[in-house]
């Protein structure tokens, strides 16, 4: 047997699928269930009996912090990665980091 064959991506896909599939079967013979039951598609939640209570989280102060971190890390990315070779460089480096301190300014200040 060839063994780049073994190497080729659909083969391999194929063989780490199949041991995925091997493993799940596995470990469901070894997960828990009480006797002659079968799972009913009903959530489970710490033994609770007919648990259809589900948490409804409110994001609506989240996604101003969520962005507030994308824009600094995408600043810092964009700054870190501009050489000053240049005068005018520097110079379009100074107003980049003016324009998204404004723009983070804004962004809090609301």
């Amino acid at each position: 047997m060839n063994q780049n064959l073994l190497l080729a991506p659909a083969v391999l896909f194929i063989v780490v699928l199949a041991f995925a599939a091997l493993l799940s079967y596995l470990f469901s013979l070894l997960s828990f269930r009480k006797a002659g039951t079968k799972s009913s598609g009903k959530p489970y939640a710490c033994g609770e009996e007919h648990y259809d209570v589900y948490a409804q989280p409110d994001y609506s102060s989240f996604f101003p912090f969520a962005f507030f971190f994308t824009i600094a890390h995408v600043a810092t990315l964009i700054i870190a990665s501009i050489p000053f070779i240049t005068v005018p460089i520097a110079i379009m480096a100074g107003l980049y980091i003016l324009t998204m301190m404004t723009g983070l300014f804004i962004l809090l200040w609301r």
